[in-house]
């Protein structure tokens, strides 16, 4: 056991520009590379730098072109409108093509910016492809996003068009998205010369005269159009994520290791073949969407499914179980949160009982660590393999997983497995230096990191340089820690910056205590990251109100948790603000977050030697116990 994967391990990591030229040859390039990794500019390292591609040519139309046009590319399957809507290869290619044609028209060209802000719909899709056909740079914000977190995405964007919906559901909600664009570009400096707006039935949206373009109407007209060849280092997205400063960092991807990479990782990750029914439950917003959603099942020749709904509610806990039978899905790929959520709605399983999910036969999760017991539940209850791996925003793909293409081992739970080939995953102690087997300390990941991985932030190479690769010369700082046993499984044990994790989602507390701060009775405020069951963390706010300021705790907290959702928006879960008389700081001024989150989950805590006065402690955790923190047997 482990020999083949310890083989192709070994190369990826000792001779990684032979592995990755290999690599490369399922990709189709318009021209070819003269040397496969470009390091002559630590840290910024390139793959294939002078090889030409497109993306949309490699996703779509090289699998007309050989013969599997016919094929289902896309099955769009939506509970909450009760829609099921299939594309063939050659379909989805037309309908990309088209909308192409529209951005095209609008004045958009290779390495313009066109910002995406959709919900779970094909053109959702079918915009990202097109903006990749033309070599310009998409950046989807998450439809939950507020109209302020979308205005600093486009301000740093600077987008020539904006493509949106009139709304999105939620749920049983309906979610009006053109008055947040509206909101949104109107806060922003940057202005776009146009937006394109999919009116959806359930909503129709006020336009807005000589900028806004009906998407029904623009595809009408429009003409089809080809593929733009870009270099492969050329950016083929930005995704923000989260910063600790509040502000959003877009994180960069380039064309041709991103193609590559994902690729690669279909078969020797996730096991599958061309044609095989693949299913990310996410949102095209997060990173995963992106990978596992858009670009690698269509990479690889397989069917994609996007679903708009829930994993309970539309309509009930057997939803996921349902789609897997009407589609015959063969990978689930999903978040622990919406696992716990189904366990929560229906722990003995009865709703599957409705359903024949015998062409699953893997369910792969991530975004959050994976906890024993719901891996337990999970794999009980499904009677497939439940593979845990460990990725980020910044990587791409995945870090650390059992590979199933390659070889599987016994999983422990806990732990995600192995690091996958490309990877030299290594704990550093604060000096930088190797830990021992078993001992925790960062988690780090020596450079060149492999293709698909981040090369730098949107214009912003220093705090690239800053935020990833500063902290540990020659290793990029995940920002997670963790350790390693005897045997090479890589166990994850949480962030140790202040972004939080809320159901796979990454958020900035600096940006919730940013909003928190501005409320006239606020004089100071921390926002922790709290176990939750459920979200694997949500966010907890502690304030410390102005001299003279007697405000009724209540009625605080609802109007700070409105100024949350207002500003943050929905997906950060912000439901709890509490009252104390100060903030444990150190000695010099810095706030003691991580010792109030672990009183806030019921961790022994020794006062740091450095605080600036240890009895503060008592009252911080006193307040949390009256809202049921603290306590292991009373979880808030």
């Amino acid at each position: 056991m482990g020999d083949r994967y310890e083989d192709v391990y070994r190369q990826s990591i000792e001779d990684p520009e032979t592995f990755w030229g290999e690599a490369a040859q399922g990709i189709d390039w318009e021209a070819g590379w003269s040397r496969v990794l470009d390091d002559r500019n630590p840290p910024f390292y390139r793959w294939f730098p002078d090889g030409r591609l497109n993306t949309c040519y490699n996703a779509l139309d090289r699998h007309v072109e050989s013969g599997r046009g016919d094929q289902v590319a896309l099955i769009y399957d939506s509970p909450v409108t009760d829609q099921v809507k299939r594309y063939s290869y050659r379909e989805l290619t037309d309908e990309v093509a088209r909308f192409a044609g529209v951005l095209s028209g609008l004045g958009v060209t290779k390495g313009d910016r066109v910002v995406i802000y959709m919900p779970m719909v094909p053109e959702a899709l079918i915009a990202m492809l097109a903006t990749a056909r033309l070599g310009a740079v998409h950046s989807v914000v998450f439809g939950g996003f507020a109209a302020h977190e979308l205005a600093v995405r486009v301000d740093d964007a600077k987008p020539k068009v904006i493509v949106s919906a009139s709304c999105g559901i939620e749920g049983k909600r309906v979610i009006e998205y053109k008055p947040l664009l509206d909101r949104a570009i109107g806060m922003a400096e940057s202005k776009p010369d146009n937006c394109v707006i999919l009116q959806r039935p359930l909503c129709q949206a006020a336009m807005t005269e000589d900028r806004d373009v009906d998407w029904a109407s623009a595809m009408a007209e429009a003409e089809a159009v080809g593929c733009t060849t870009v270099e492969a280092t050329d950016p083929l997205y930005i995704l923000y994520t989260s910063g600790t400063t509040g502000k959003p960092k877009g994180v960069v991807r380039d064309n041709g290791g991103h193609a590559v990479a994902l690729h690669w990782s279909m078969k020797n990750v996730y096991d599958v073949q061309p044609g095989d029914v693949y299913w990310a439950a996410s949102d095209v917003g997060w990173v995963v969407g992106h990978s596992y959603i858009v670009y690698a099942p269509l990479f690889y020749g397989c069917t994609t499914v996007l679903y708009e709904g829930k994993p309970v509610g539309t309509p009930d806990a057997g939803a996921f179980w349902r789609v897997i039978q009407d589609h015959k899905v063969r990978v689930l790929f999903t978040a622990p949160t919406a696992i716990r959520a189904i366990k929560k709605e229906d722990s003995e399983g009865k709703h599957l009982e409705r359903y024949d999910i015998s062409s699953l036969d893997y369910l792969f999760l991530a975004g959050e660590r994976l906890d024993p017991d719901t891996y337990h539940w999970a794999s009980d209850l499904l009677g497939v393999p439940v593979v845990d791996h460990w990725w980020q925003t910044e990587s791409g793909w995945p870090i650390a997983a059992n590979c199933m293409g390659i070889e599987p081992f016994p999983i422990k739970p806990g732990s995600p497995t192995k690091a996958v080939p490309g990877y030299n995953v290594q704990i550093l102690d604060p000096s930088g230096e190797d830990v021992p087997p078993g001992q925790e300390g960062i988690v780090g990941i020596k450079l060149p990191l492999p293709p698909g991985c981040l090369p730098t932030l949107w214009e912003d190479d220093i705090r690239f340089v800053e935020s990833y690769v500063s902290a540990f010369p020659g290793f990029y700082f995940t920002g997670d820690g963790g350790y390693i046993d005897e045997e090479g499984y890589i166990y994850i044990m949480g962030r140790v910056d202040d972004v939080i994790n809320v159901a796979g989602h990454r958020l900035s507390t600096g940006r919730m205590e940013e909003v928190i701060a501005q409320h006239p009775d606020v004089a100071e405020c921390a926002v922790l990251g709290v176990a939750d069951d459920l979200k694997g963390q949500i966010p907890l706010g502690l304030c410390v109100l102005k001299s003279g300021v007697d405000r009724d705790a209540a009625g605080l907290e609802k109007e700070l948790v409105g100024m949350i959702r207002e500003e943050v928006g929905a997906v950060a879960s912000f439901k709890a603000a509490l009252v104390v008389s100060r903030l444990p700081k150190t000695r010099s001024g810095k706030i003691l977050r991580g010792t109030m989150r672990k009183i806030a989950d019921g961790q022994a805590v020794a006062p740091p030697s450095t605080i600036d006065d240890p009895a503060i402690l008592e009252e911080i955790d006193s307040v949390l116990r009256e809202r049921g923190y603290g306590k292991k047997d009373s979880p808030a």
